[in-house]
């Protein structure tokens, strides 16, 4: 049985990650590592949390001495790194905490998936999953980012995934290490922590509070649904050359402020409200230091090698994520009260 390591996976992303590998493979041991942040929520994964071959450890990446006993211990065959902290306002304020965790968090994993390993890489695996965002940012055209774009990251989380992206690489050039990179466009869908402009904006329209949106919400972005990520890392985990690094994107760009009003349209509809009402909560608000205009991700390579594209146009996602939300209150009362926090260190604060 093949015993994976995926860190940070009672997060947006990681969540439907471990969720995809304890479903889908049945060999696999999946152990899953998370810090339990504010943006870590294991009720994320009430659905697997019981089957056999799922085990969670609370822990965190920044201390090597915890990381190097955990790989003693478990004698991991393969690594899929999520865990980071990733707001770009929250790493403005602190961005010492930024590079702690995207990048000695990360050289902690690879120096004892290395040490763990020793040399021997035959059938083993460093996964290190980041963002488009250390490309930096790209004009009004057509222009996209590819894998051969430069980097040029703009903020101080950008700069600390750049920074934990060489290192990675630098472990494979160095030391033989099979690692492979992908770094995805935005995502949204279900159980996305909501300080995220999607899930911020839905709560706050149901709630009647203002949507606030950044300068005059012309920043663009491109948006995949969260589970075709999942997907996309479940196959070059599984198909992509070692040293490889894939861009992976939906080809679906939106201005922030044409997406708030398409998901305004969509509020109203499943609220049954008249069309028009969400849409008078949008307020302009100073816009974020250091803004990128527009990312855009050209996912042509994945496509080409390995055979994937996205699965949902994005008003069929968006309309899917809403439906999500207003089915799942609960979640989102506990998830912006903080209560889920307050159990979870109940349960695990002596393990």
């Amino acid at each position: 049985m093949k015993k994976i390591l995926i860190t940070g996976g009672a997060g947006f992303i990681g969540s439907h990650v471990v969720r995809r590998f304890v479903n889908t493979y049945s060999n696999y041991q999946i152990v899953n590592l998370d810090k339990l942040t504010y943006a870590g929520n294991l009720e994320n994964l009430r659905d697997v949390e019981q089957a056999p071959s799922y085990k969670f450890v609370k822990g965190d990446i920044v201390d090597a001495e915890f990381i190097n006993k955990l790989f003693t211990d478990e004698n991991f065959d393969a690594v899929i790194h999520l865990a980071a902290e990733s707001h770009v306002d929250r790493s403005i304020a602190n961005p010492i905490e930024f590079v702690m965790t995207n990048v000695v968090g990360t050289v902690n994993l690879l120096n004892a998936a290395r040490n763990s390993w020793k040399g021997d890489y035959d059938k083993k695996r460093f996964y290190h999953v980041s963002t488009d965002e250390v490309y930096g940012t790209l004009g009004e055209g057509t222009e996209m980012f590819t894998e051969q774009t430069a980097y040029d990251p703009h903020s101080p989380y950008s700069a600390s995934k750049a920074s934990s992206d060489h290192f990675v690489r630098a472990y494979h050039d160095t030391y033989g290490m099979d690692c492979v990179i992908s770094n995805c466009s935005n995502n949204y869908g279900s159980f996305h922590f909501p300080e995220k402009l999607i899930p911020l904006s839905i709560n706050n329209i149901k709630n009647n509070k203002p949507i606030p949106i950044y300068g005059k919400g012309e920043n663009i972005r491109d948006w995949l649904w969260v589970e075709d990520h999942a997907r996309a890392i479940d196959v070059i985990f599984h198909k992509a050359k070692t040293g490889s690094t894939y861009n992976i994107g939906g080809h679906n760009e939106w201005t922030n402020i044409d997406l708030i009003r398409t998901l305004c349209k969509v509020m109203d509809k499943k609220l049954g409200r008249p069309e028009g009402t969400s849409a008078q909560l949008i307020t302009f608000v100073t816009d974020r230091a250091g803004h990128d205009l527009r990312y855009a991700i050209d996912a042509t390579k994945l496509k080409n090698d390995l055979g994937w594209e996205p699965s949902l146009q994005f008003e069929e996602g968006l309309e899917k994520t809403v439906d999500w939300y207003l089915a799942n209150e609960e979640w989102l009362n506990n998830v912006t009260s903080g209560n889920y926090q307050h159990y979870y260190e109940d349960q695990y604060q002596n393990r």
